[in-house]
Order: C-alpha cells, then sequence, then structure tokens
C-alpha cells in the first residue's frame, strides 16, 4: 500500500509539474519592450475618405473581415457620437471604396470592434449619457442588430457593462467584453457570454498582479485557444485560456491599446500611448516608445517596429490595428484624427 501511495504521488507530482511546463510553454517568455527592431512598412497614409466627404474624427477601431472588406467607425467627426446622427460604422473595399455605413444615432462613443467568423460586426460603446450607452451590440454586414448586451446606460453583470473596451468571440461562440477604461476605476474585468448573449461569468479584477488586470483595452485569440488581453495600464499582455486560466504576460510589445492576430498567427499591437518622461504621469512605460509592434505568436518574439511619424503628448499613432491579405497594416488614431494604411516596402 504504501508503494502504491509513493507511486500515485510521483505520478501526480508529474502530471503538475508537466501541466505546469505546458503553461509556460504556451505562455512564452516575457521580455523588456524592444524599441530597436525594423520597419519594414513605408510611411502610413490616409486610407480612405469618408461618407459625403466629412472629415474624419477620432477613431480607435479598425478590423479586416474575412471576405476582405475593411471596417472601421469614425467618431462623427469629433471624438464622441453623442448628439450626433452621422453613421459611424463604415466599410470599405480594400481599395478604400465605401461600400456602405450604418449606426446613426445609436452609439455614444464607438470603442472596441471586430467581425466574427461569419462577417457579422461587433461594436462596443464605452461611454453613456442621458440614459444610453454602455452596451455591445451585433450588427449584420448590412447593419441589422442582431443582438445587444447590457443595459442603456451601464450597470454591472449580469445585467449591465461598464465602459466596454473590446470585444472577442471565441471559437465556441462564447463572446469576451473587456470592461473599464478609467485607470481609477475599479471594474478591470473581462466578461463572458454564451452565443447566445447569456451570462456566464468575470475575471481579472482591478491590479497589477498575476491574473489581475487595469483597464484591459483590447482583446484577441490565437490558434490555440489563448486570450490575449491589452492589460494597457499594466504595460503588458495578460495570457489566459478560454475557461479564464492565467498563463503569464508579455511586455515585450510595451503598452497595449489594440491587438490583432493574423491567420498565420502574427500578432500586431498598437502602443499609443506610452511616455518616459514623467512617473507620476499617465501612460508612464520607461524605456519603451509608441508604435505599432509585430511578431511571431510561436515563440513572442519582436520582429518589427512601425514608429510612431506623428508623436503627440498623449495619443498619438495607431490605438486600433487591422492586417490584411497583403500584410499590410491599418493604423486607427484617437489623436491624430485619421485611418492609416501602411504598405510593405
Amino acid at each position: 500500500m504504501g508503494w502504491r501511495l509513493f507511486s500515485l504521488s510521483v505520478f501526480s507530482l508529474s502530471v503538475a509539474a508537466a501541466l505546469l511546463g505546458a503553461q509556460a510553454a504556451l505562455a512564452q517568455a516575457s521580455t523588456p519592450c524592444v524599441n530597436d527592431a525594423p520597419d519594414p512598412f513605408q510611411r502610413g497614409v490616409n486610407f480612405a475618405p469618408l461618407p459625403d466627404g466629412r472629415s474624419w474624427g477620432s477613431t480607435a477601431g479598425v478590423t479586416v473581415a474575412p471576405d476582405g472588406t475593411i471596417w472601421a467607425y469614425d467618431r462623427c467627426g469629433a471624438n464622441s457620437c453623442a448628439g450626433s446622427s452621422l453613421d459611424p460604422i463604415i466599410a470599405f473595399s480594400p481599395d478604400g471604396k465605401v461600400l456602405r455605413h450604418f449606426g446613426g444615432g445609436l452609439l455614444q462613443m464607438p470603442h472596441g470592434l471586430t467581425v466574427d467568423a461569419s462577417g457579422n460586426v461587433w461594436v462596443t460603446d464605452n461611454a453613456a449619457k442621458d440614459g444610453r450607452g454602455m452596451q455591445v451590440f451585433k450588427f449584420s454586414p448590412g447593419g441589422n442588430i442582431l443582438m445587444t448586451l447590457g443595459k442603456p446606460g451601464g450597470g454591472e453583470a449580469p445585467d449591465g457593462l461598464f465602459q466596454p473596451n473590446a470585444v472577442a468571440i471565441a471559437p465556441n461562440g462564447d463572446i469576451f467584453v473587456a470592461q473599464n477604461h478609467t485607470a481609477h476605476g475599479d471594474k478591470s474585468l473581462v466578461s463572458v457570454f454564451s452565443p447566445e448573449g447569456k451570462f456566464i461569468k468575470s475575471f481579472g479584477g482591478k491590479g497589477s498582479g498575476a491574473a489581475e488586470l487595469d483597464v484591459p483595452h483590447a482583446l484577441a485569440f490565437d490558434a490555440q485557444g489563448r486570450l490575449l488581453v491589452g492589460d494597457r495600464n499594466n504595460n503588458r499582455i495578460a495570457l489566459f485560456n478560454r475557461d479564464g486560466g492565467y498563463l503569464g504576460e508579455w511586455k515585450q510589445f510595451s503598452r497595449p491599446s489594440g491587438i490583432v492576430v493574423t491567420p498565420d498567427q502574427m500578432i500586431y499591437v498598437g502602443d499609443s500611448e506610452s511616455q518616459s518622461r514623467d512617473p507620476a504621469a499617465y501612460a508612464y512605460n520607461p524605456g519603451c516608445e509608441k508604435g505599432i509592434r509585430f511578431g511571431r505568436l510561436s515563440d513572442a518574439k519582436v520582429l518589427g517596429l512601425i514608429p510612431d511619424q506623428q508623436p503627440m503628448s498623449v495619443s498619438s499613432t495607431a490605438e486600433g490595428v487591422g492586417v490584411d491579405r497583403d500584410g499590410n497594416v491599418f493604423g486607427a488614431e484617437v489623436g491624430p484624427k485619421d485611418l492609416k494604411k501602411y504598405l510593405k516596402k
């Protein structure tokens, strides 16, 4: 009996060690942010005009649909759509022609944007005004509302959402929503909903420790089923499994505002905020420069950096990032109020 118990104990320890080793292998190593990677792209230029020739407002959302359509939003010529009847959600052809637009009068502050495998468009509304906002909308490609998460004006789970920043759809159809855009808030969570919109659970919570979050600003899934969370105020990407189990962190991609994972398992991360001058000021990230970093998910190594080409005091370069089939990069910019396209050299 003693030998059997000993054998079982050794077996259990071996299994636990193997699981920990597998978890570590999944997460790869975290290293200091990379500033000296090559830039293989041409200087970014404005991608497309808006409907009716109106000027771009702030934008933090751009994504490429499975069919190659470029989706983006414009905050109605300003940094908010509150009180505006303009359509903020716009579909572009790959050559920059407007295909369709919708959403006028519906959103207060469009923020997170993604397109699922069926081509449906998901948008988070990050702000509340006059009892509206702080919801997640699922649209058909033609602009019909298919689902709404959260109650108008916001609230707490399971019925409400607080400043939803980003939305990502898991391979099984579960819906993941990142919440809290305020660095001093206490609701930095990722909430999970079933494909039908039923609340399942939340994980995270305000903090800087393992499995904690502080302004989860971006979400993306990779082919391994890992959830990559742009844990912006902690200057890192936090990695979780689909059940909310913590896998580790990456700091080499700097302060993440936007994350995109391409079909060939490359990762592109937009850092629109880092500053190294004042430790007491917002977005302090010592030794890190703004820009779009990219690399392989297989080893989490940064291979390139598109530098900030229009430095501003707080938010410049891309907050949202998209990548087309040819590997060209799109950057959605809040401060410069522009949607730029970066062609390969």
